[in-house]
């Protein structure tokens, strides 16, 4: 493993994250099977990425046992990888198991997730998205429970809002109850608004830490989709059609060929760029990244090596560039 990579303390918590972590989505099942990923998360691994991400709903369940069979397979020390997943969309039908964060739901949901990773434990629990529904009491009170039951160590939300986390951190201080340390939020440079505006005073308020998805904004900004949809490419995939009008945006994709003449000045490639764009704001605590070929992982490495470039000044033409 190369300690070389900089690692981060999650928000206010006492957990240190990779400033950049590997993750499972839409790659584990419809593009990586058992070898490949195991190939994609040792080169992460080597490269110094000890975080690793995932969800119940990825692939049905089937992203889960997939990283789980990986890690048994290459045998890595327990103490040695921090592994997240995350709860809500639910994999059976039911009327407690489908787009819920109630109770019932939850704590039969980490269980099912751990039998399928194969693990005692995840360090890391994520409430997948808000739930109306269900009062964030009862949610609170529910992930408190799973980290006291030692089922997972600390958790968090993906994409609440600034209201929501702060209403869920007054529940857990009224009632003595473990608090959320960390929120994963979609941010990159077409996407800033709730990461640098919505959520300004969560971070020195509730000592909130965020894991970031996206920095690539599902490949638009690695610049290989300013011809069109490339054969192969995830906007190609069954599924995923409602990418493709994003990929192909005019608009979006002029801001990518400015972006490109500051990554060439640089050095490195638009990705490097992008990802490293994204850890360059110190409220960050690790950027997740995707990969399918090993090739990826150490491109996506790479940028690393970018964030200390990343000059006031340089920052002020990145700015520039995406502005026009």
């Amino acid at each position: 493993m190369d300690e070389k990579m900089e690692h981060r303390r999650l928000g206010r918590s006492g957990l240190k994250v990779s400033v950049l972590s590997f993750g499972s989505w839409v790659t584990f099942g419809p593009q990586l099977e058992g070898g490949g990923a195991a190939e994609c998360m040792q080169a992460a691994y080597d490269g110094g990425i000890t975080f690793f991400d995932n969800a119940e709903a990825y692939a049905g369940g089937e992203s889960e046992r997939i990283m789980g069979q990986a890690i048994r397979e290459l045998g890595w020390p327990r103490h040695s990888y921090t592994v997240s997943t995350k709860l809500f969309w639910g994999i059976d039908p039911g009327p407690n198991t489908r787009n819920t964060l109630n109770r019932k739901y939850l704590l039969h949901a980490i269980e099912r997730s751990l039998e399928r990773f194969g693990l005692e434990f995840v360090d890391l629990l994520y409430c997948h998205r808000p739930d109306p529904e269900t009062p964030i009491e009862e949610t609170v009170w529910a992930m408190s429970d799973i980290v006291d039951r030692g089922a997972a160590l600390y958790w968090g939300t993906s994409e609440w809002s600034a209201d929501e986390i702060r209403a869920a951190c007054a529940v857990a201080d009224r009632h003595h109850l473990r608090k959320p340390v960390v929120e994963q939020p979609q941010y990159h440079l077409l996407e800033r608004t709730r990461v640098e505006h919505e959520y300004l005073r969560l971070y020195e308020d509730e000592g909130i830490g965020l894991t970031t998805w996206s920095p690539l904004a599902s490949g638009l900004l690695t610049g290989k989709y300013l011809d069109g949809v490339p054969e192969g490419s995830r906007g190609a995939l069954p599924g995923y059609e409602w990418l493709q009008r994003m990929l192909v945006d005019e608009g979006a994709n002029a801001k990518v060929r400015r972006l490109k003449i500051v990554s060439d000045e640089l050095g490195c490639t638009l990705a490097q760029l992008a990802i490293a764009w994204c850890a360059a704001n110190p409220r960050v605590s690790s950027v997740i990244t995707g990969a399918s070929r090993v090739s990826q992982v150490h491109e996506n490495l790479k940028a690393a090596e970018v964030i200390p470039l990343l000059s006031p000044d340089v920052l002020i033409r990145i700015d520039e560039a995406i502005v026009g």
